[in-house]
């Protein structure tokens, strides 16, 4: 592992360590996470200060989103996370699970829609989001048949096919994977969480089984990585004697998180979608009895229609004579 540039930390792991402060020279992800508060926090003060209204939730869940990507790859964590397996683990289960839909809840398109100026810089900005809108590519890339490969390939293949060690023999193959896992996990949450204007729309059925497969896929990779005898990634083989870690240990400590901590986010987001699901067929069953009410239902009146057509035609039809 080509990691001699980075800051690895040389006490014993607990918490008062993971939560110290120990940026590394190349703090992409921590920018990332600040660039992304900054943009948003801009969009909702102009919307409020032009008296536009903008949910003041939706901003605290996205901020939220934000400040864990800073303290998940800005912190001591960072660096444990390039020699403790347990550690990387915890990361990639945030970046994929729990990031993308602190992010997605805060429906940063529809904030991007609304406050970007449909003038000047503004216009260019309108015109490259409604072209995604529409492209191909973002339909494709959206589709759970390339969703849910991709997050297959982030886990089972990165850790069972043998192509972690290759990415993380790279001068920043720790670094490319956190950044890959957020991408992956924006993929997965996108069409199943956002309210955003997409150029795909699942049904609620759709995003339930998406997300119930991806609870069992997370239990049962959770569960192999416990119970195996043997070391999965020779990246974390060898951490350093200063930190005290068993290696395999430490990899069932992994696998307990991908069951666990892996777990949670997929199982609010599920309670999440059927609250909405049946909060929206609810909504819907109103607007037709209310509709209904006023107009009359058309498939109720046809059938009515057709029965009364019945009942004439018996009346015109002459009397069977007794036998």
């Amino acid at each position: 592992m080509n990691d001699d540039w980075v800051n690895i930390p040389d006490a014993p792991p607990d918490i008062g360590q993971f939560l110290a402060p120990n940026l590394q020279p190349l703090p992409l992800l921590p920018l990332i996470g600040l660039i992304l508060a900054g943009l948003y926090l801009l969009g909702a003060i102009r919307l409020w200060a032009t008296g536009r209204p903008w949910s003041v939730g939706r901003t605290i869940t996205f901020l939220l989103g934000c400040l864990t990507i800073v303290l998940v790859t800005g912190l001591g964590v960072e660096g444990y996370g390039y020699v403790m397996l347990s550690v990387f683990m915890f990361q990639q289960l945030t970046l994929m699970m729990l990031v993308p839909a602190l992010l997605v809840l805060g429906s940063p398109g529809t904030l991007l829609l609304r406050a970007t100026p449909h003038r000047g810089w503004g216009r260019i900005v309108l015109r490259v989001a409604f072209h995604g809108l529409r492209s191909r590519v973002a339909r494709w890339l959206l589709h759970p048949a390339f969703t849910v490969p991709l997050f297959l390939l982030s886990f089972y293949g990165l850790y069972l096919m043998n192509l972690a060690d290759p990415i993380l023999a790279l001068p920043f193959g720790h670094l490319g994977l956190e950044l890959g896992f957020l991408v992956a996990g924006m993929f997965f949450t996108l069409p199943i969480l956002s309210n955003d204007p997409l150029p795909i729309r699942m049904s609620y059925p759709a995003r339930a089984i998406d997300l119930t497969v991806e609870v069992a896929l997370h239990a049962f990779f959770g569960v192999f990585l416990m119970m195996s005898p043997y070391l999965l990634l020779d990246s974390f083989a060898s951490p350093p004697p200063s930190l005290g870690v068993d290696p395999l240990a430490d990899q069932g400590i992994a696998g307990g998180l991908a069951w666990s901590y892996g777990e949670g986010p997929n199982v609010l987001m599920l309670l999440y979608i059927l609250q909405r699901w049946f909060r929206d067929d609810t909504s819907k069953a109103a607007a037709a009895d209310i509709r209904a009410s006023r107009y009359g239902d058309p498939d109720l009146d046809a059938y009515n229609e057709y029965l009364a057509q019945l009942h004439r035609r018996e009346e015109k039809r002459p009397p069977r004579e007794a036998p």
